[in-house]
């Protein structure tokens, strides 16, 4: 007679087929814990349009049947209202639906452990119940270093935001295991009392990124590319302003496009108003992705280095651009820039208008200065491939099945 598979049951914010850094990250993770012999249930809610292709919304509807998803896991969905796109009304949107995610928990296959995964932050709740409903280990997946990163962005406010951030912590101490992304984090954890902590870090699956060539280019043009989030830390306002000021200059021509979506994307395309060297897109997926990288000269990855917790944060672009073999320009500090320097065609700049004007010239004035190089991709194919990463996580797991 056949052993029952283990099965684990994933609660997160963001699943297949949308196009978010989680959804990528546990899409892979899911491949590899099958491929170990787990059966994974996954709670989520219906897809969200912002985030999804078009012509798969379909697949990610509401809907009591359980879906497949591409790996084999049953896809459980829960539904979805974006109340409206804002700070706050992601947050009352994300709560909702994770409220709604627990009795879907409830009514699945019963787990040998539950995974909570951030950054909705309300999940890390609803997992938690789950989980002693079903009477399972919790293990709480932590992309981001909360509730540190709540406070500084001053969402803190208000019983209702220090209720979270007591609950978030309560819920980090209870847990039977804590995932971090970073060493640093995980440090943070430690020293406030959570006493079982282990890092796996952000990835991604290097078969799947293009090693891309250099672009030609004369001197005094430079092409840069972002490509994520336009959100308060992300600091895209101080890099737009950068961009002003070289035109304002008229030394060298710089062009800079932001791709994505974000709850500051108005205010920005507000402070770039009659500038015609900063461009906006939509939020692409898929081959597009690559098509604004091949683009650029520069790729830029852009974290507030005036927030302490960034120091312990590792945007999920860093391992897809370091893979890409593009030049990087980074406005980050503690662990990132240490991973970046693994790569050798990085630019590692203060985050000021200054520093960005200043560096942004210089690398226009040198069309050398933007090389490709592979010596980020073959880092990233040791430490950060997702299914090398998947292993690790497995293992990690096996830990808490019963004899």
């Amino acid at each position: 007679m056949s052993q029952a598979k283990p099965r684990l049951q994933l609660l997160i914010h963001s699943y297949w087929p949308e196009s978010t850094p989680p959804q990528r990250r546990w899409q892979r993770l899911t491949e590899s814990l099958i491929a170990d012999g787990w059966e994974v249930d996954v709670i989520t809610p219906a897809a969200n349009a912002r985030h999804t292709p078009v012509e798969q919304m379909s697949v990610g509807a509401f809907t009591m049947k359980p879906q497949r998803g591409p790996a084999g896991e049953a896809v459980r969905r829960t539904p979805y209202l974006l109340l409206r796109n804002s700070r706050v009304g992601r947050f009352l949107s994300d709560a909702v639906s994770s409220m709604m995610m627990v009795p879907r928990a409830v009514a699945a296959p019963r787990p040998d452990v539950v995974l909570a995964t951030v950054p909705a932050l309300p999940v890390i709740c609803a997992g938690w119940l789950a989980a002693r409903l079903r009477r399972a280990p919790l293990v709480v997946d932590m992309r981001d270093a909360w509730p540190e990163l709540a406070r500084e962005a001053e969402v803190r406010a208000g019983p209702a935001g220090r209720l979270m951030e007591a609950a978030v912590t309560s819920v980090q101490r209870r847990a039977e295991l804590v995932v971090t992304v970073t060493a640093g984090f995980a440090e943070r954890l430690r020293g406030r009392g959570v006493d079982r902590v282990e890092t796996i870090s952000n990835g991604v699956t290097l078969e799947q990124i293009p090693q891309l060539e250099h672009r030609r280019r004369r001197a005094g043009e430079l092409r840069v590319a972002y490509l994520g989030n336009h959100g308060e830390s992300q600091a895209l306002e101080t890099v737009i302003r950068a961009v002003r000021r070289i035109v304002e200059r008229g030394e060298v021509e710089v062009t800079l496009r932001l791709v994505g979506s974000g709850t500051q994307k108005d205010q920005l395309k507000a402070l770039a108003e009659g500038c015609p060297a900063v461009e906006f897109h939509d939020a692409v997926h898929g081959e597009q992705v690559w098509e604004h990288y091949r683009w650029a000269d520069t790729a830029l990855v852009s974290l507030r280095t005036d927030w302490a917790s960034f120091a312990w944060t590792v945007p999920s672009k860093t391992f897809e651009l370091m893979g890409l073999g593009k030049h990087i320009t980074a406005t980050v500090t503690g662990e990132a820039a240490e991973i970046l320097s693994h790569a050798e065609n990085v630019s590692v700049v203060d985050s000021s208008v200054e520093a960005l004007s200043e560096t942004f010239t210089e690398l226009a004035r040198d069309p050398e200065s933007t090389p490709v190089c592979r010596t980020g991709r073959r880092w990233v194919a040791e430490h950060a491939d997702l299914p090398r990463l998947g292993e690790r996580y497995s293992a990690l797991l096996r830990t808490f099945l019963r004899p």
